[in-house]
């Protein structure tokens, strides 16, 4: 009986130890996993630093396991629990570009704010690089919200965030999904989803082109699936159009060129917005209860995009949108603001004549 109790016992103590022995491992596979980022410290910006404001590099785990890089800007002598806004976009750019500013500009005001740089872009984490999909994406800023509320001297019930140009799409899919978020501002919106499988003006909406689209995405990831595409062009031609006039006038000049900015370079992956393409990832945002604004150029070539989505998500319909809603059951806190005379890259920085509103960032 004693050599039966002595063998259960060895039994239990050696099942203990291979199970603590397993968990080890498996907490240092999951630390192995997590990327360990290597954060520039140097003032790297398109913007100068405003002396109203503190400023550090930060990064956050998202619940896909990847870590994201940003920067927190936080109002100098400030007490108390603030309220908070997280910031992205441009789709393809980083956060020393147009998100960064918006982020100092809201810090000025009060706000603790986080400019993050989405999964596989800038700094964050993530291989291969400069991929995009709509579920990570909507992640990314859940992750920010989830990193903010964290703060000790931030209040959670007041966390919104502000997307600019394919991140807006990505702000009101968002705040469609988290109650969390008490505001949102889509700023000069691109509809990634709607654009990816329709093309400008959805002048590809037929299922012969989307076909013809497939198959040479799926040539592409057998022959190189790593290539790369998109960035704006330059030299510029003459005969661009306008829009890609402003592109050029942001992203290739001091005024926004960043290294590291895929839109400023040689792009996206060719196949690394795919998921986009089959996607219409704003079907529930006539459901945001929360405040929202959408803020778009009165010029702008996407300004179709911000009005379209403004109107389905107070109407439930909108031109474009081929489903149909109900209308939304708190339409007050929703407002479409056309700024007259203000391009799409106008938005990203205010431009020549500063067209972002005073009562918003200025």
């Amino acid at each position: 009986m004693k050599n039966k109790t002595l063998l259960a016992t060895g039994i239990i103590m050696a099942t203990l130890a291979l199970t603590a022995c397993n968990n080890k491992q498996e907490t240092k596979n999951i630390d192995n996993m997590k990327q360990q980022l290597v954060l520039t410290q140097e003032w790297d910006k398109v913007f100068p630093l405003s002396e109203k404001v503190n400023h550090r590099k930060v990064t956050f785990e998202t619940q896909y396991g990847l870590t994201l890089a940003a920067d927190l800007y936080t109002p100098k002598d400030a007490q108390g629990t603030l309220a908070a806004i997280a910031v992205s976009g441009p789709f393809g750019a980083v956060k020393e570009q147009s998100s960064g500013l918006y982020a100092m500009r809201m810090a000025e005001r009060g706000f603790v704010a986080l400019a993050f740089d989405p999964s596989y872009t800038g700094e964050s984490g993530g291989e291969p690089r400069r991929t995009a999909s709509p579920d990570i994406n909507t992640e990314d800023f859940m992750a920010a919200v989830d990193y903010l509320s964290k703060l000790e001297n931030v209040d959670p019930e007041r966390i919104g965030i502000i997307g600019i140009c394919g991140w807006g799409g990505i702000a009101l899919n968002t705040a469609a999904a988290d109650t969390r978020i008490k505001a949102t501002v889509a700023s000069t919106m691109y509809d990634m989803s709607r654009i990816s499988g329709n093309g400008y003006y959805d002048s590809e909406d037929k299922e012969e082109s989307r076909h013809a689209a497939r198959e040479a995405m799926g040539k592409q990831r057998l022959s190189d699936p790593m290539a790369m595409a998109g960035g704006v062009i330059d030299p510029l031609p003459e005969d661009a159009p306008q829009f890609v006039k402003d592109y050029h006038a942001y992203y290739k000049t001091p005024r926004g060129y960043h290294p590291r900015s895929g839109n400023s370079n040689d792009g996206w992956r060719t196949i690394g917005t795919q998921a986009y393409a089959n996607a219409r990832f704003l079907y529930y945002i006539n459901e945001i209860r929360s405040a929202v604004l959408v803020m778009h150029g009165a010029e702008a070539h996407s300004r179709y995009f911000g009005e379209a989505a403004y109107h389905y998500m107070v109407d439930g319909k909108a031109e474009g949108y081929n489903f149909i809603g109900k209308p939304n059951p708190v339409p007050e806190n929703k407002q479409l603001l056309i700024i007259p005379g203000a391009t799409h890259c106008d938005l990203y920085d205010g431009g020549e004549k500063n067209y972002i509103p005073k009562n918003l960032l200025n």
